[in-house]
């Protein structure tokens, strides 16, 4: 009995939000940089790697398209430029201007266009 009310006292403090056994959140401020790779006739690129480069410290952040060609990655607050791996005879037909990210923006339709 006692048991059971202990557990459903941090049950009560869990429903308010409370932490039961001490711990904190730590924000980590991000924004964010998406968008498409396909080929020139629309087909979507799956598996290729985007990179965005900050263009102040030169640092990295990748993320692989999905099977829709698809991709996302979290950046802190900076400039960015966007690059994508190609592969054998592959030429970039489009690609994305530099982007300013700050936290909370969704930079969306930095696409690439790959041609042969």
């Amino acid at each position: 009995m006692v048991l059971f009310l202990a557990l459903s006292s941090g049950c009560v403090e869990a429903r308010h939000g409370r932490p039961i056994v001490g711990g904190s959140v730590v924000s980590n401020p991000s924004g964010t940089i998406s968008g498409t790779v396909t080929n020139s006739s629309g087909t979507p690129l799956e598996g290729r790697r985007v990179t965005a480069i900050a263009t102040t410290t030169e640092q990295h952040y990748d993320a692989t398209t999905a099977n829709n060609g698809g991709y996302t990655i979290k950046v802190p607050p900076g400039r960015y430029r966007l690059e994508v791996e190609l592969r054998g005879g592959d030429q970039l037909a489009q690609q994305p201007e530099q982007t300013n990210v700050n936290v909370g923006d969704v930079d969306a339709q930095m696409n690439f266009v790959i041609g042969r």
